[in-house]
């Protein structure tokens, strides 16, 4: 009797260890599956299969979203191209403060090109934000187009292409472009200490891009591609600069000044300790400026006293140095190596319209 009870005991042990090993195994298995792993950037664009047909035509494939802002930064008359590729059935989310909550696995692309003296559209580069999925961090890289416009390659270390361009009004110029190595890049892209998308907020996609019929965010949720958007109406909207028509000089004056100078001019951002914050929200006249001596500015102020002097646009560093190209002087001093003209006479008349203060 005692012989079959220890013999049965041995067979539930032996049960019971069997169980136990093949759970342990479903669980390896079940964790070695949903393991997210590190994203790779891959060497050329055209590995990422973003387009079809001719790849400098930029024509995203099935589910690459396209997108415009309705103020856009300048980058030396530069014609760009943004997409948003999201993870398979996955979804954006519009936040309470405004912001887009990207998928793990997005993918921003931005292309940079040039119209040429025959009109022509050149690929320079493209550049790739993307959410990775392993530690849910940003990460940057650039892509470099080769000369004969056929796909671009993985570029870390920066580099100058001479390019003569024409301008919105066909006015020549020639310059070296200047394609940011990524250190560059996450000096514009840091908040706080984290690397962040700039341009893709809800503020800056609320409008009806020209030649579509509906609103790019109500086309969004309306296609299954953006979750928990309000009525347009409770969603705020960055001026467009150039609309004279339904936005205030105030108006376009401060949404260039946002897109253009607010990444590193606000609290977090690159230029964080200057004290000067031109977010379109801000509304400290110190933080914009108005009679605030530079802190940090040296030789580029150019012997000038203040940031802005209310109806005095020739005194004041802020115009001083958005027209300026020379090193040291020119602001923004990233992704420029021409006068955005039409944007520095907005400025221009912006603070010129200023009340002067007593």
């Amino acid at each position: 009797m005692r012989k079959t009870y220890i013999f049965g005991s041995l067979i539930l042990i032996s049960i019971l260890l069997s169980m136990l090993t093949e759970q342990g195994c479903k669980n390896k298995t079940s964790n070695d599956t949903t393991a997210a792993e590190e994203f790779q950037f891959k060497e050329q664009l055209s590995d990422y299969g973003f387009f079809k047909g001719e790849l400098s035509e930029l024509k995203p494939d099935s589910g690459i979203i396209h997108y415009e802002l309705t103020t856009p930064l300048f980058t030396d008359y530069a014609v760009k191209d943004r997409f948003i590729v999201l993870p398979k059935g996955q979804q954006m989310k519009y936040t309470e403060n405004g912001a887009l909550d990207f998928p793990d696995g997005t993918i921003i692309v931005k292309n940079f090109a040039y119209t040429n003296v025959a009109r022509q559209k050149i690929m320079i580069e493209t550049r790739l934000l993307v959410k990775d999925p392993k530690d849910k961090k940003w990460k940057v890289m650039n892509y470099l187009w080769n000369k004969e416009q056929t796909d671009a390659k993985k570029h870390i270390t920066g580099a100058k292409v001479p390019i003569t361009l024409l301008d919105d009004q066909g006015k020549q110029y020639f310059t070296n472009y200047q394609v940011p190595n990524t250190n560059d890049c996450k000096r514009c892209h840091i908040k706080d200490g984290i690397l962040t998308p700039i341009g893709p907020k809800a503020r800056n996609l609320n409008f009806t891009v020209p030649g579509q019929k509906e609103n790019q965010l109500a086309e969004w949720a309306a296609h299954g591609q953006l979750s928990d958007l309000p009525e347009l109406s409770k969603v705020h909207q960055l001026p467009v600069w150039t609309d004279t028509k339904h936005f205030t000089l105030n108006q376009r004056a401060r949404a260039y000044l946002d897109i253009n100078c607010a990444h590193c001019h606000t609290k977090g951002g690159d230029a964080y300790n200057t004290g000067l914050f031109l977010d379109y929200a801000e509304t400290n006249p110190d933080h914009l400026g108005f009679k605030k001596a530079p802190v940090s500015a040296g030789g580029g102020a150019g012997g000038l006293d203040y940031d802005i002097i209310p109806g005095n646009a020739d005194q004041s560093i802020l115009y001083y140095r958005m027209n300026s190209t020379e090193p040291g002087t020119a602001m923004p001093e990233l992704a420029r190596t021409l006068t955005h003209k039409e944007g520095v006479q907005l400025i221009r008349e912006w603070i010129n319209s200023l009340p002067k203060s007593k």
